[in-house]
């Protein structure tokens, strides 16, 4: 049996605890180390017993990992990156890759001249579920894909505003959590070729949208709408449905429908939806569910960075998946500023 593989944590914040916590679980893996230059990180690492580094650089002078998992905040990711591309050294970054587009394709394009493996963490589609969702549309159980709907409505508190950077442009859920259902939606669906937006922050009024609604452009001809808001008290968002983050109460309600000309799914629940006796209205419809085994997301997405590490498996979620992704959420953006229909 090969020697598990050696993952060093950049950012020992709530989303990097997350990571470390799935590394140690994880028989594929071992944490070499964490790099974050706080006293609360330091700690972490003693009471973990693995190496504490203030930096990067630090870290590669003494210990060498065979990956980096990037925990940074969004602003750091590219800086991050490139210093373990320079360094040789596969990465996987949380999403987004950086905070615009022309910064995250030259991560990328970095990644490619070097031909070291870049990840970006969308862990979402590690889900059991939404593997058995996307084999369910990939066979044609729901025919030819027209429509789709999803919704990220809740209300978050007014003392999550408290921090000042939450309040100012770039920080609206657009960006911190539309970007997972669009990202979805384009592994289930296709690519997205253009998109129309409105935004309004009538309720809070500060320099950052809380509501928008979205027409997206399939590729394969299909059209969707997504519709995200931070001001509504409301049981319709992943974090409600798919009960992935215990944090969260569960409800049983969707948060996606996908629509085809043979049945419609509804997601997280996975319940299909069709006529089995005649394609009409005034036909009885009938509702099957679909079966998964249950797994942590992101644990799957630490053994797919360890089998990309070993050679052994393919990237689920590519530096170019991450790319695509974010210049879908810069169109949604500059459709939502000008009202018009933007190309991706």
């Amino acid at each position: 049996m090969s020697a598990p593989i050696r993952l060093t944590v950049m950012g020992a914040g709530l989303i990097g605890k997350r990571h470390i916590e799935h590394i140690l679980a994880r028989p594929e893996a071992v944490l070499s180390s964490i790099v974050d230059p706080t006293p609360a990180a330091r700690e972490l690492a003693v009471s973990l017993n693995v190496n504490w580094f203030p930096s990067f650089r630090d870290m590669l002078s003494e210990s060498r990992p065979d990956g980096v998992v990037v925990a940074t905040p969004n602003q750091m990711h590219v800086a991050n990156g490139m210093d373990c591309i320079a360094a040789g050294i596969p990465a996987l970054i949380e999403k987004p890759l950086a905070d615009d587009v022309v910064a995250a394709q030259a991560l990328v394009e970095a990644s490619d001249r070097a031909g070291v493996p870049l990840l970006t963490g969308h862990h979402r589609r590690h889900s059991p579920m939404i593997q058995r969702a996307k084999a369910e549309i990939d066979s044609g159980g729901l025919g030819q894909i027209v429509s789709v709907h999803g919704m990220f409505w809740l209300i978050k508190p007014d003392d999550y505003f408290e921090v000042s950077w939450r309040r100012e442009k770039g920080a609206g859920p657009i960006f911190l959590n539309l970007i997972h259902d669009i990202d979805l939606l384009r592994y289930l669906c296709g690519d997205i070729v253009a998109v129309q937006a409105a935004q309004s922050n009538r309720l809070r009024g500060n320099g950052v949208e809380e509501t928008a609604v979205v027409i997206l452009h399939f590729a394969s001809g299909a059209l969707g709408t997504v519709n995200v808001s931070d001001t509504i008290q409301s049981p319709w968002s992943w974090e409600f449905t798919a009960g992935e983050n215990p944090a969260y109460s569960r409800t049983q309600e969707a948060c996606y429908q996908i629509g085809g000309t043979r049945a419609s799914l509804a997601i997280p629940q996975l319940d299909l939806w069709h006529h089995p006796s005649k394609a009409s209205w005034w036909a009885p419809i009938e509702r099957e569910q679909l079966r998964y085994e249950k797994e942590d997301p992101l644990g799957l997405q630490i053994a797919n960075f360890c089998g990309v590490i070993c050679g052994t498996a393919t990237p689920v979620v590519s530096g170019h998946e991450g790319l695509k992704t974010l210049r879908v959420i810069d169109a949604v953006k500059r459709a939502a500023e000008t009202g018009d229909l933007v190309s991706v």
